[in-house]
């Protein structure tokens, strides 16, 4: 299973939220090149990094944190947050990101997220599956679809889909633990998904537990940024786990 740390984004610092909500924001790290290159240097290969300003203004916001961060350091990243159409991704990936995320357009914009699909292959694109209450929320969880989570996921595994980043909001930063029985549903009628657990990851003990449910990734952020789980702890873990899992992006 890989290790994934959080870095979310505003006005270029690194913050961390409390169940998406905007007023709740933490401030971490003014400099998140920093808290970049403190991941790699304890052999931390992957980084989840959200910009929560594009995903409030609905379009690309924080691209030079990425390019800063991508040409700064070796990690993979996956970059989302209000990507919303061809010239944003254009953006994201000539900036360094080597997987974005789409969520809201997946709902409200299927065609177009179908289109990145074949345009840049399922192993670039990482459908977001946000939901409270197994309903699909999106605009940075600001509005709930109304879309149910298990057949949402169904539908576009069916259609290609090979990554999930799977985020149940009423766990997320709140350090409570995470969705173990969702994420063993969503592995039981999607067999073959790379499921990545996102929200609640509270302690270290909490890793071998998804993994053991079988989610390929796990994201991990305020338990980090909190000391709940030092660095120490997971660079043991993937140096115990043969190195963090390689994948070809």
């Amino acid at each position: 299973m890989r290790i994934i740390p959080a870095i979310d984004i505003i006005d270029g610092k690194c913050v961390r939220l409390s169940q998406g909500d905007y007023s709740t924001s933490k401030i971490y790290n003014e400099n998140p090149l920093e808290v970049a290159k403190e991941f790699a240097d304890h052999g931390i290969k992957y980084l989840h990094l959200v910009d929560l300003d594009g995903a409030k203004s609905k379009h690309i916001v924080n691209h030079k944190v990425l390019e800063k961060i991508a040409s700064g350091t070796d990690l993979k990243i996956d970059f989302g947050g209000g990507l919303k159409s061809d010239e944003d991704l254009r953006i994201a990936f000539e900036s360094g990101a080597r997987q974005i995320t789409g969520g809201s357009i997946a709902v409200k914009q299927p065609e177009v997220f179908f289109s990145w699909l074949e345009k840049f292959g399922n192993e670039k694109i990482i459908l977001g599956a946000d939901a409270k209450n197994k309903k699909i929320a999106v605009s940075g969880w600001t509005e709930e679809s109304g879309e149910d989570l298990l057949p949402f996921i169904q539908q576009y595994s069916a259609k290609g889909v090979k990554y999930v980043i799977c985020t149940d909001i009423s766990k997320d930063g709140m350090l409570t633990g995470p969705s173990i029985d969702l994420y063993r549903e969503i592995l039981e009628e999607n067999p073959g998904l790379k499921l990545i657990a996102s929200g609640g990851v509270a302690t270290f003990d909490d890793l071998p537990y998804l993994r053991e449910v079988g989610c390929e990734g796990a994201i991990i952020g305020k338990a980090i940024y909190e000391g709940k789980i030092s660095l120490k702890q997971l660079e043991k873990f993937i140096l115990e786990n043969g190195g963090s899992q390689e994948i070809n992006i």
